[in-house]
C-alpha cells in the first residue's frame, strides 16, 4: 500500500452532521468516549480509512483473525438518534513523523467535508495530578468555549494538544470550520474508562441541547 485510501461499506443519509473523533491517546480517553458515543448513536460502521503511516504490525482479534492498522466512521441509521459520524480506530501514527499528521488530518477533514460536516468536536486526554475527573475545552470561538464552560466545561488555556486531537482542530479552523476539543482530566497510567465517561457526558449535554434549539427554532 502506497498511498491512503478511504473504503465505503455504505453512504450514510445525514444532514451536516457533527463530526467527533476520539483515537487512542494519553490516558486512552478519547477512544473510550467515543466508544461510548458510538454505542450510544447504535452507530453502525460505513467507512473505513487506511494509511501506510500506519505502525507496521496487525491487530489480532479473539478469534484468531488480524487486521492491520485503520480508522473506523460509524453513523447512526435511525432519523431518531443525534445526527453525528464518530471517528475512531486502534493507533496513530509515531508522534515524531510530522508530515503523516498533517497528511491524514487534512484527509480526514475532507473526507468531513465531503459528508457536510460544519462542526468538529476532538477528544483526548489530559495529565493531571489530582482525581477530579474534570472536562477541559478548546474551541474555535469564543462563544463556542462559552457554551461549553456553560454545560461544566473549564478552560484549557496555555497548553498544547497533540496528535489528530488538536491538530484536527487547528487545521479544521483554518478551513473555516468551527470546532471544540473535550480534554478528560486523567493520570493516564492505564486507560482511564471514568474520565472517558466525563467527557461523554458534557458531549451529550451540549449536542442535545444543540439539537433542541435548532428543533426549536426550525419550527418558529
Amino acid at each position: 500500500m502506497r498511498n491512503s485510501f478511504i473504503r465505503y461499506l455504505f453512504r450514510p443519509k445525514l444532514d451536516n452532521p457533527v463530526f467527533v473523533e476520539g483515537l487512542p491517546g494519553f490516558g486512552n480517553v478519547g477512544k473510550n468516549a467515543a466508544d461510548l458515543f458510538t454505542k450510544y448513536l447504535d452507530g453502525k460502521l460505513f467507512a473505513e480509512y487506511y494509511s501506510p503511516f500506519f505502525p507496521d504490525y496487525v491487530h489480532v482479534g479473539s478469534n484468531g483473525i488480524c487486521s492491520p492498522p485503520h480508522y473506523e466512521f460509524y453513523a447512526p441509521l435511525s432519523k431518531e438518534r443525534l445526527n453525528a459520524i464518530v471517528l475512531t480506530g486502534d493507533s496513530q501514527p509515531q508522534l515524531d513523523n510530522v508530515p503523516a499528521h498533517y497528511e491524514i488530518c487534512e484527509e480526514i477533514l475532507d473526507f468531513a467535508q465531503k459528508l457536510d460536516c460544519e462542526l468538529i468536536v476532538t477528544i483526548g486526554g489530559v495529565p493531571v495530578s489530582s482525581e477530579r475527573k474534570d472536562v477541559y475545552v478548546a474551541a474555535t470561538t469564543k462563544k463556542l468555549a462559552a457554551e461549553i464552560m456553560g454545560k461544566g466545561g473549564l478552560i484549557y488555556g496555555k497548553g498544547r494538544i497533540m496528535g489528530a486531537t488538536g491538530l484536527l482542530l487547528g487545521l479544521a479552523k483554518r478551513r473555516g470550520l468551527k470546532g471544540f476539543c473535550l480534554l478528560g482530566a486523567t493520570a493516564g497510567l492505564q486507560s482511564d474508562k471514568e474520565a472517558g465517561v466525563a467527557v461523554f457526558n458534557l458531549l451529550l449535554d451540549f449536542l442535545r441541547s444543540r439539537s433542541k434549539n435548532q428543533n426549536e427554532w426550525e419550527k418558529g
